[in-house]
């Protein structure tokens, strides 16, 4: 059912082997996509990511005051001055019911 096919790299534009047994894999785990890079070009966008490399997808983080209990709270999204901005225990408290939120 599943043959050797090569592809080619999205990043380096080689070509490399997407095997029958990483297709097997793939479809175990219900993945539909084939992949789009190497595995040396996936190894480094993954430490690239895991280094939290600005290239790729690292966040950037801010200081605000949370709304609910005003201690200080590292949120991935610059505040705004017209919507609350929760510390994570908070934000849980909120999603919960448990706090009213400001």
């Amino acid at each position: 059912m599943f043959q050797d096919r090569s592809l080619t790299c999205r990043d380096c534009s080689e070509s490399f082997l997407f095997s029958s047994g990483e297709q097997q894999f793939f479809a175990t785990k219900g993945l539909t996509n084939e992949p789009q890079r190497c595995p040396t070009c996936r190894a480094a966008a993954k430490r690239a990511r895991s280094t939290g490399a600005p290239a790729g997808g690292g966040r950037e983080y801010h200081a605000a005051v949370c709304s609910g209990c005003g201690n200080q709270a590292m949120v991935p999204f610059a505040p705004r001055t017209d919507r609350p901005v929760y510390c994570s225990g908070c934000f849980d408290k909120v999603r919960a019911g448990t706090l009213t939120p400001a």
